[in-house]
């Protein structure tokens, strides 16, 4: 699994509930920018039009080499693939009790296709995002010591 982009920022603002691996429909020019790692889904989301998912806001950037035909649009609404069944069950969840859909990463898999992990999330409280940074802290000053304690830099 190659990563291409990540999400940092869905993960310190939400807690993910569950996880699914998901198709994403795309044009040549976007798999070549892809490959060379130009996305950002920072400010990206998933929404539910009309039964079907789409990943809406991610940024996938032009290459200089790409022809004036072949252009796609960089933050343009992308299909993604799910099961009819699952995505019925999501859109239950994100309706009624109030979950969102978030896009994590972006990848290509074994057989060099590009997949999204997408998770249902729940937004965090500011007393939350707190807890999630001492914890990060203190995981941090943890391995620290031991980094320490094993070069003998610490008795």
């Amino acid at each position: 699994m190659k990563i291409i982009a990540r999400n940092k920022k869905a993960l310190f603002n939400y807690s993910i509930i569950e996880r699914f691996e998901v198709g994403i429909v795309l044009k040549g020019s976007e798999v070549v920018a892809l490959r060379a790692r130009r996305a950002n889904l920072k400010d990206s989301f998933v929404r539910i039009i009309k039964g079907e998912l789409f990943l809406l806001n991610a940024h996938i950037a032009l290459l200089n080499t790409t022809h004036a035909f072949y252009k796609h649009e960089e933050r343009g609404a992308r299909k993604l693939l799910m099961h009819r069944k699952q995505i019925d069950k999501l859109f239950g969840k994100v309706s009624i009790e109030g979950y969102t859909l978030v896009a994590l990463d972006l990848y290509f898999n074994n057989k060099n296709k590009v997949k999204a992990t997408l998770a249902l999330v729940k937004g965090k409280n500011l007393h939350d995002k707190r807890e999630t940074l001492k914890k990060k802290q203190a995981d941090l000053d943890a391995r620290m010591a031991l980094k320490n304690i094993n070069k003998g830099m610490i008795k």
